[in-house]
């Protein structure tokens, strides 16, 4: 076999990555992008609502809280740095302004990473997402 019989060879993804990051990213379900993914505040819907596409297989487990950790840690810290130095505020003003922010970045973030985790389970097909 030549190089170019396998040049015919091509490999199709039904399930396109960012797509399904951006739908995941939304809380809605990666296949349609229609349906809400979420219920409550994390719990995924066994089924889509509108396309009926299983998404009880999901195991996002610990990722979401561990991305929000790293991301929010990361930003919380860096404001307290830009504050401090900048304006050099009592440590109770600190304290109120970086616990504010990262409560509620903590709150805009997780349930946002885990969608995304859900889709890109299911864009690659990760524990039982495959046909």
């Amino acid at each position: 076999m030549s190089i170019a019989d396998t040049s015919t060879v091509t490999a199709t993804d039904d399930r396109p990555l960012w797509p399904a990051l951006r739908r995941g990213w939304a809380r809605r379900c990666p296949a349609c992008g229609k349906g809400h993914m979420l219920t409550g505040f994390l719990k995924v819907a066994d089924t889509c609502p509108e396309c009926g596409e299983d998404l009880s297989h999901q195991r996002a487990d610990d990722g979401p809280a561990y991305l929000t950790i790293l991301v929010v840690g990361k930003v919380v810290m860096a404001l307290y740095l830009v504050v401090y130095m900048a304006f050099g505020p009592d440590p109770w003003v600190m304290i109120v302004l970086c616990w504010s922010v990262a409560l509620g970045l903590a709150l805009w973030l997780l349930p946002r990473f885990k969608g995304a985790l859900v889709a890109l389970q299911w864009s690659r097909r990760m524990h039982g997402f495959a046909d």
